[in-house]
């Protein structure tokens, strides 16, 4: 398989699990004097290339940070913006993404959502369930402290309705009540825009992960930045934790 530039895709030793902070959109903005909501507008662009294209090089899972539980301290506009933006997005995609194959999740409390967009969220949910192609998680109202303290809650009940024992609570029983429960911890992360930081996204899931960092905005990431982020991946010798 080659990239439309020619570069040949060799798929040995590809992560199964692909996770991507998104970083820059507001500062890609900045800099050309546009709107926030257009650096938004053109991120969102940027993803759907890079989801179609992990797809299509056989990447299995792809986990993005879209919207944090921090993010509603920014201006009401841009995230009414951004609301907007998904809401408007899911009703064309919900079909590429059935026609391709792809499983849409949603990492985070999609509850606390205008009800507009939490329907359309179900609603691209409930037709991809079925698709059998790569697993797309969006994180969106995702915090990850809250997601563990929301795991911790529901062990909480199970233990009190003695359906667990204290003593029998291990890792395992802790992923089954995470939003990622029964698919593999991310192999690799990307951030872009040059950040050195997590920003609360996946700490349980993170901790054996390889980092990447791209100076690049996240509306500039092109396919061929993912291609050379996996190259960097694959020469890692992971040892999660042993010599």
């Amino acid at each position: 398989m080659k990239t439309k530039n020619g570069r040949e895709i060799d798929p040995t030793g590809f992560p199964d699990h692909i996770a991507i902070i998104m970083d820059g959109n507001r500062r890609w903005a900045k800099s050309r004097n546009m709107a926030p909501s257009l650096g938004h507008k053109e991120g969102a662009n940027t993803l759907e290339k890079i989801l179609l294209f992990c797809n299509d090089i056989g990447i299995k899972h792809l986990t993005v940070y879209a919207f944090s539980t921090e993010n509603w301290k920014r201006t009401e506009e841009e995230v009414g913006a951004l609301m907007n933006l998904l809401a408007n997005y899911l009703t064309d995609f919900s079909k590429r993404a059935d026609d391709k194959n792809i499983k849409v999740k949603f990492l985070g409390d999609i509850t606390a959502l205008p009800e507009n967009l939490h329907k359309k969220i179900l609603q691209v949910i409930d037709r991809t369930k079925n698709n059998t192609g790569l697993i797309f998680n969006i994180a969106f109202n995702y915090g990850g402290r809250a997601e563990i303290v929301q795991a911790v809650r529901k062990i909480a009940e199970e233990v009190k309705e003695d359906k667990i024992k204290p003593e029998g609570i291990s890792e395992e029983t802790i992923e089954k009540y995470l939003y990622t429960s029964g698919q593999p911890d991310p192999d690799l992360l990307i951030r872009t825009s040059g950040e050195l930081r997590t920003s609360n996204f996946l700490p349980w899931q993170l901790v054996y992960s390889e980092f990447v960092v791209s100076p690049k905005m996240w509306p500039e990431f092109t396919e061929e930045d993912l291609l050379d982020a996996i190259e960097i991946y694959k020469k890692r010798n992971r040892k999660f934790g042993g010599k």
